[in-house]
């Protein structure tokens, strides 16, 4: 028997059993009649006792003690998946000796586990800072430019740090209000228009400062200009200046809008505005910087995108199928609106999202079929991904605000 100490815990195995697995640790033990060699297998040899000692966890050695005893090795789902992998590799014993269904389920533990780090890596990486206070040291005005970032980017740094923050987002909701009251018909007159115009520019030169000193302070500016909240800021300003060149091409083709092709320009130049004066919207992006919430929704839209796209696929199924059915039994009704398929798009998009405005309805009883069954496959579809995207949100969630506690 070869006498094999674990941890300080005895185990005796027959050579026998240990030789019929040659590659692993033990096997080798049992057939090498060299001593230094077997000496290098284990970590001590007591020769009063005759026993090879090894320095590594008895609890996960009963489960190799029983392989070679027995020829299969178990997997007990308490184990730690890593640890498990780690000890049966210094054994030398390959997983293929488990049993199918223990290896099944140990895989699908060790690709959840790999997935939970992976997603803990990437959380980590979302709450660490830009820039943290090491990468200033060295640098011009390192200490300065510390505390301008601190000021700007760290709202729990200090007082008036959180009062820039509560200003930041005062300032945005200001400019969506002003965007939202400038479509008004009241709001287009002279006067109006011009104090639009005035706290348009009150906000757009709150915000050119604000992504200014956060550009200046900032210790890379490669990683500056590569941050998603930084191409959020500059989207937030952008517009302002646009279009403020676009105004001023309008007013010098105006002075040639006898010709025919300038006046067809100052059109286009007129739609362009007016697309640009729309991507002020974005500022509402702008909230997510101090928002815990929206930084763990768009966290989850990016680790939960595969289950979204599957479920925009299941949508976009639903609406072809049941918009081709539902043509199918009501194109014959006079007067019926289903005229055509894309024409029934409209109400299967709707009813599988069970709203069902009722400005497009069945008249047969067939057609009334079609829709119940819309509107069934709508609500188990619109089920399906709730609890998938809840938990994980609440989980992300509750990590930001831990995060959030312990600065």
């Amino acid at each position: 028997l070869l006498n094999i100490n674990v941890g300080g815990k005895l185990f005796q195995i027959a050579y026998k059993a240990a030789a019929r697995y040659p590659i692993t640790r033990i096997g080798k033990l049992a057939l090498y009649t060299d001593p230094m060699k077997k000496l290098q297998l284990c970590d001590d040899y007591s020769v009063q006792k005759n026993e090879y000692f090894f320095d590594r966890d008895p609890s996960i050695f009963h489960y190799i003690f029983h392989f070679y005893c027995s020829g299969v090795l178990w997997i007990i789902d308490e184990m730690c998946p890593s640890n498990f992998v780690e000890e049966i590799e210094y054994w030398g014993i390959h997983l293929k000796y488990s049993q199918r269904c223990c290896r099944i389920l140990f895989e699908e533990k060790q690709d959840e586990l790999s997935e939970y780090l992976k997603i803990q890596k990437e959380l980590e990486a979302e709450l660490e800072p830009l820039d943290s206070a090491e990468q200033f040291e060295g640098k011009f005005l390192g200490r300065f430019r510390k505390m301008i970032w601190n000021l700007i980017e760290n709202p729990y740094s200090s007082v008036p740090a959180k009062i820039i923050a509560v200003m930041s987002s005062i300032f945005v909701l200001i400019s969506i209000v002003g965007m939202t009251l400038s479509t008004v018909e009241e709001m287009k007159h002279k006067t109006g228009k011009m104090w639009m115009e005035r706290l348009e520019m009150i906000c757009a030169i709150f915000f050119t400062s604000e992504y200014l000193m956060r550009l200046i302070s900032s210790s890379s500016f490669k990683n500056f200009l590569r941050a998603a909240f930084n191409a959020v800021d500059l989207v937030a300003i952008l517009p302002f200046y646009i279009q403020i060149l676009f105004e001023n091409l309008e007013e010098g083709d105006t002075l040639y809008h006898e010709e025919l092709h300038k006046v067809e320009n100052v059109s286009k130049l007129g739609k362009v505005l007016k697309l640009i004066k729309l991507m002020r919207i974005f500022r509402i992006l702008k909230l997510a910087r101090h928002s815990t919430g929206l930084q763990a929704f768009g966290f989850t839209m990016r680790q939960c995108y595969q289950q979204v796209c599957c479920l925009l696929l299941f949508i976009a199924m639903g609406v072809f199928t049941f918009s081709a059915l539902m043509h199918s039994v009501e194109h014959d009704v006079p007067g019926t609106n289903f005229t055509s398929i894309p024409y029934a798009w409209w109400w299967a998009a709707v009813s599988l999202s069970t709203v069902g405005y009722g400005d497009t309805v069945p008249d047969t009883v067939l057609g009334r079929v079609v829709a119940f069954g819309c509107i069934s496959f709508g609500i188990i579809l619109n089920g399906m991904p709730i609890s998938i995207l809840y938990n994980k949100f609440s989980d992300y969630y509750a990590k930001l605000k831990a995060h959030e506690n312990e600065i």
